[in-house]
Formats: C-alpha cells, sequence, structure tokens
C-alpha cells in the first residue's frame, strides 16, 4: 500500500513517523526544492504555487492512501485544480482532507458538533470550507471514499504552550469567556488510521479533545508543570496580537468529539490539555 501527502508541514510529518510501517512508499511534497530527494521518511516532491514536480502524477497513479494537508492556493485548492483527473482516474482508495473547526465560525461558547451548520468568518476559514465542498464533491462524483477532519488547535513535540514559555514568547492574554479546544498532533495520527481501515465517503470528522480551556488556564498549568514563571495578566483588548491571532479569539465555541469515539473508535491518548502538557513535560522535543 502506497501513501502520498500533499503537505508535508507539522501535522502530516508526524502521521508519517507514526504510519511509515503500513506502507510499502511514501511520498510528499514541500514547497522549498532544496528539500526534495530522497529522505528518511518520504520521498520528497516540490510543490509549490507557480510549479510542481512532473513526477507527481506518475505517484498518483501508484497511490491508494492520500492525505492533502497543503492550505488552499491563491485560486482555491492548488491539489484539485492540478490533480483532479489524475486522482479522479487513480486507484486511490481514501482521501484524507485536513481542515479547521474554524470553518464554524462563533457560537459564543457553545457546544457544537458536525451537525453544526458551517458559519465561517475569516476569509481563510472561508477559503477552507470551499475546498472542503470541492474535495467533498469529488467523492461524489467519482465514489473515491474522501474524508473531511476539522483539526482544533493542534500541539505536541516542539509546538506548545511550554516552548513558548521557555522562548519567553508566551502572553496569557484574558478574554472572559473565551475558551479553545486543542489536539495533540499523536491523537490526529491515531484518528486518521482509524479512518483509513474504517473508509466513508463523505464523512466530516471533528478532530478535538474534551474539555475546552480558557488559554490562560493552559499557560498557567504549562508553567507550574515545567517549573517557569507566569508572564502577566494582558487584557485581550489592547495586547499585542497580530491580525491572524486576534481573529482566533473572535470566534468562541466547545467542540464534541462524540464521533470520531462512536464511529472510529478512537481513544484520545490526551483527552485534555493536562495529560498531553505532562506528556510533553518529559519529552526531550518539548
Amino acid at each position: 500500500m502506497n501513501l502520498f501527502v500533499f503537505g508535508l508541514g507539522f501535522t502530516a510529518r508526524r502521521f508519517v513517523e507514526r504510519a511509515r510501517s503500513r506502507f510499502d512508499t511514501v511520498c510528499a511534497t514541500v514547497t522549498d526544492p532544496a528539500r526534495t530527494g530522497p529522505g528518511a521518511i518520504a520521498e520528497m516532491r516540490a510543490f509549490g504555487p507557480d510549479s510542481d514536480d512532473p513526477r507527481i502524477a506518475a505517484d498518483l497513479a501508484d497511490t491508494d492512501v492520500l492525505l492533502v494537508s497543503a492550505p488552499p492556493g491563491r485560486d482555491g485548492d492548488t491539489v484539485l485544480n492540478r490533480y483532479r483527473a489524475a486522482i479522479a482516474d487513480s486507484r486511490i482508495g481514501w482521501i484524507g482532507y485536513l481542515s479547521t473547526i474554524g470553518v464554524y465560525g462563533d457560537h459564543q461558547g457553545a457546544w457544537i458538533d458536525e451537525e453544526t451548520a458551517p458559519s465561517p468568518v475569516s476569509g481563510r476559514s472561508r477559503g477552507r470550507l470551499s475546498v472542503e465542498n470541492d474535495w467533498l464533491a469529488l467523492g461524489a462524483e467519482t465514489g473515491k471514499p474522501v474524508q473531511v477532519f476539522r483539526l482544533s488547535g493542534i500541539y505536541g513535540p516542539g509546538r506548545n504552550p511550554i516552548v513558548k514559555l521557555r522562548e519567553g514568547k508566551s502572553q496569557r492574554i484574558i478574554k472572559p469567556g473565551q475558551v479553545f479546544n486543542r489536539i495533540h498532533v499523536d491523537d490526529i495520527a491515531t484518528t486518521l488510521l482509524a479512518s483509513i481501515d474504517r473508509p466513508r465517503n463523505g464523512a466530516v470528522y471533528n478532530v478535538t479533545d474534551d474539555e475546552p480551556t480558557p488559554p490562560q488556564v493552559v499557560t498557567e498549568y504549562a508553567a507550574k508543570l515545567a517549573g517557569l514563571p507566569l508572564p502577566p495578566e494582558v487584557d485581550f483588548e489592547t495586547a499585542d496580537l497580530s491580525p491572524m491571532a486576534r481573529s482566533f479569539y473572535g470566534e468562541n465555541k466547545r467542540v464534541r468529539n462524540l464521533r470520531i469515539r462512536e464511529e472510529l473508535g478512537v481513544d484520545l491518548a490526551y483527552p485534555t490539555y493536562r495529560e498531553g502538557l505532562a506528556a510533553l513535560v518529559a519529552d526531550a522535543r518539548a
């Protein structure tokens, strides 16, 4: 069985590390041509906004499992724009598209699930929803199992609140009533593997933890576990945030994950931030 990954970023790389032994070959795309060629976990292929590796079409013809982690381009989904016909005509038997819970928009702290109608606020999330629909349409037209995974805030080794505290880049931003869901990157990999074993065309899954929590509470817990000083509290209205970071605080919701448990049988290794951060404190890469 062969795997092809569009977009070997933080999440997809962790998935490949976890799942490598299940596949005969793994090919994956990166944007920097200097990183292409034989690699430890995958055969690398260049895939940029304007051009890509000519071997990709042949790779797709031999692919059984396709994971799409590349973000939308200027004109929608670059993967579909360039390779829709190749994918439709291939033997691919499972397609996973990594999206975001941002497509749901703001629900003022209410609980939501996959039956909640998407209502994206930002242009970035509207673009994601449009691409989701394009992939689902491909599945409906071809019969190839297409699954959409809506991810909450991703953390894991090298990318987590402990790292930010150690680097002095953490802020304890206070916005009353604000909560976020999170998901450990290893639990994403577990969910993808469970779906590969149980494909369902048109499925949409929220991939998230059990406990939406105010961000400052997570920072305080991380500091206590790691024995690091707490950054001072900062009011959201006066906080120095990038436009993208500020936009995240404009969406407030509590996201349920029952579908991945009940349909895919996923048992989260890190059901809350507490288990996830505790494991990271003991991890040299954290």
